[in-house]
């Protein structure tokens, strides 16, 4: 039988002679330990092939703390790079040409402070900073609505998001000053039609400000609009997701004309960059996140009318703790076959004319459109943060609760469980990188000798401007980059802030919470409102500067359907007020919920610190806790640890109330 040459076989050689379209930008989001140490990281990372830089900046710069400062204890470099001062910018891009270099820095709340020391860098290098291009993420919203960065009330977050939006766009112009983030929301249970509606507002909530500030004269604010991109995520419902983005790029075509009136095509195109979804990657047979990554990528690779313009792949072991460099080499190698191997990139849009993705799309933008409309009826998302907040928590609950009933099903979690040994999981080989002890010590021995040796009076001035330009109306970039250049520091430019603006508690929405687990909970609600002496009593607590809040406000909303009564106080305590809180409440049960890889400095300060107030309630962890650190939990006094892998809630639920039946019976004894 002869095979012939003609036809679709000399089509698709053709089009690998005359490409379509370009590569998207290929990044993998890092930066660990030290600045010297993620710089190294880097340089590896570009030779490679990778085309832009994602920096993961750590907690206290990511909170606006120093080192050396009380709240950063067990913090420092565990799950991004620190950076005080402009010394270690100047060791994170050592060797790399910044001039040159597509640079995304995941940032919000210091936001301002971290580009104040990337423009503060180039000048230092004598660099033009008009030729400075990359994207600062800034988006407060989502860290209010799900991520937890946040330091300042919404006003002035606003505000400073305003100065940065006019300040780049005038002295910085190839810069995208606010990366409005969706990722974030997917992860803390969104829909499709919810990511798309709040991301949207918030775009909206940001523009409208920037517009009344009058730092931007009329003709120029279609510039802006220009400068605003989106950091979405792209989940394993591929073909959904793929929809998605097509609605969301029309929903901004049309709010860019009618709302801001911006003819130039160029000008509304909706800009937006990936990283495919964290939350469905597991700990059990984690050799299954590969292909789950590889089909999230799909769905924002596959239709060249709604591609990523750039990408980053998260590896396969982030369910285990910090990829290590080989880790996030193999999720680069994913992106460079999908690139270079397949030929996504030889044809036009693939999906023009499905009669179901047509339908699909249009489901989706008229009920996002309706949502945000619901929104901007309401004030905008800035003053609707604590209603959006318990219809996140209430999505969320609803996700859970169908893994657990099997409704969802996810492979090698709730179905096709059985499994051999693998390579990848064995843990005498290690699974991921950990971070050395010693990089904290480090960290603050430097910044001190930073403070000692810089002109102190320099800093003075500086921060002095900053408090003035902070009282006024003052754009705040211009004395933020003076404090950099004069050598401040992050703890200091944001006590500044501080000071001015105060700190924001965010909504827990965990009172809006339903878990929808009546059936499954109702005998454990049953024995439990039946115990002597009442209720469980049970104290969900968010010790440190983690603000992933998704696992503990679901505990907190599964622990009430069982019945139990529940105190939650959200994120950021100190473990001495998670001590007095639970000596006040007389709670049964401690729950502590980490996942920044601080459970070995925290969870003993808790242990400490609820011996100090005279409480003897269990103490129960939940993070992703490594085998190894789970042994020397339990020595520290721990009674029980769930991970991931834990995802029956109601098995929890049921395993608590048997830990309260015995917390009471020894305290009855005693």
């Amino acid at each position: 039988m002869s095979c012939s040459t003609e036809g679709s076989g000399f089509k698709k050689a053709a089009a690998h002679l005359d490409r379509t379209d370009s590569p998207w930008v290929m990044r993998t989001y890092s930066g660990h330990s030290s600045a010297s140490a993620s710089n190294e990281l880097y340089r590896l990372n570009l030779a490679k092939g990778q085309t832009g830089l994602s920096i993961a900046f750590d907690l206290p710069t990511q909170i606006g703390y120093d080192p050396d400062a009380d709240q950063s204890r067990g913090e420092v470099g565990k799950v991004g790079v620190p950076v005080a001062h402009l010394g270690q910018m100047e060791q994170l891009f050592a060797d790399i040409p910044i001039e040159q270099m597509n640079t995304s820095m995941t940032i919000n709340a210091t936001a301002a402070w971290l580009l104040g020391l990337y423009i503060a860098l180039a000048e230092s290098r004598g660099v033009d900073k008009s030729l400075l291009s990359g994207t600062t993420q800034n988006d407060i919203v989502k860290e209010y609505l799900s991520r937890g960065t946040f330091i300042f009330p919404p006003d002035a977050s606003r505000r400073l998001i305003v100065d940065m939006i006019s300040y780049t766009v005038t002295n910085v112009p190839k810069w995208n000053p606010i990366n409005i983030c969706s990722y974030h929301l997917q992860e803390a249970g969104a829909t499709p039609v919810q990511e798309v509606a709040y991301a949207l507002a918030t775009a909206v909530g940001v523009l409208d400000a920037t517009r009344e500030s009058g730092q931007i004269p009329d003709d120029d604010f279609p510039q802006v609009v220009g400068r605003i991109s989106f950091f979405v995520n792209s989940g394993i419902r591929f073909i959904e997701e793929n929809a998605k983005m097509r609605a969301f790029t029309r929903l901004w075509d049309r709010i860019c004309t009618d709302r801001y009136g911006v003819t130039d095509e160029k000008l509304r195109r909706f800009r937006y960059g990936v990283q495919v979804n964290s939350l469905g990657l597991t700990e059990q047979q984690p050799e299954n996140n590969v292909p789950r990554i590889v089909l999230e990528a799909l769905g924002v690779l596959l239709s060249r009318d709604a591609r990523a313009r750039a990408l980053q792949l998260p590896a396969w072991n982030e369910a285990l703790g910090l990829p290590r460099p080989w880790d996030q080499q193999w999720s680069l190698r994913i992106q460079q076959i999908l690139a270079y191997e397949t030929d996504l990139l030889d044809y036009p849009d693939i999906f023009e004319g499905s009669k179901v993705m047509d339908g699909l799309v249009h489901e989706i933008e008229s009920e996002a459109w309706s949502e945000l409309t619901e929104i901007l009826d309401n004030g905008g998302i800035f003053n609707y943060i604590d209603e959006l907040k318990s219809r996140l928590v209430r999505s969320q609950a609803e996700r859970t609760a169908s893994i657990e009933s099997g409704g969802l099903k996810v492979v090698g979690v709730n179905i096709f469980t059985e499994t051999a040994a693998g390579p990848l999981s064995n843990p005498d080989s290690g699974t991921h990188l950990v971070i050395d002890p010693a990089v904290e010590q480090a960290m603050i021995h430097d910044v001190i000798a930073w403070r000692r040796d810089r002109d102190a009076e320099r800093v003075e001035r500086a921060l002095q401007a900053l408090r003035d330009a902070a009282k006024s109306d003052t754009n705040i970039m211009i004395p933020t980059i003076e404090l950099a250049l004069a050598g401040g520091t992050t703890g200091e430019w944001t006590e500044v802030l501080r000071d001015t603006f105060g700190e924001y508690r965010a909504p827990t929405g965990v009172s809006g919470g339903v878990g929808r687990r009546e059936k499954q909970m109702s005998r454990i609600a049953q024995q439990a409102r039946s115990l002597p002496g009442g209720p469980p009593r049970l104290l969900v607590a968010k010790p440190g500067l983690d603000g992933h809040s998704n696992g503990a406000e679901q505990i907190a909303v599964a622990a009430r359907d069982a019945g139990f009564e529940v105190v939650y106080q959200g994120i950021r305590l100190t473990p001495e007020q998670i001590a007095v809180a639970a000596r006040d409440e007389d709670v049964d049960l401690v729950g502590i919920s980490i996942l920044s890889g601080s459970h070995l400095e925290l969870v003993p300060q808790v242990v400490t610190a609820l011996l100090h107030q005279g409480v003897d309630a269990e103490v129960i962890v939940g993070g992703i806790i490594p085998a190894a650190d789970a042994a020397k939990l339990q020595e520290s006094g721990v009674a029980r640890i769930y991970t991931p892998k834990d995802y029956e809630i109601s098995a929890i639920m049921e395993d608590l109330l048997k830990l309260t039946i015995r917390h009471r019976a020894r305290t009855e004894s005693d």
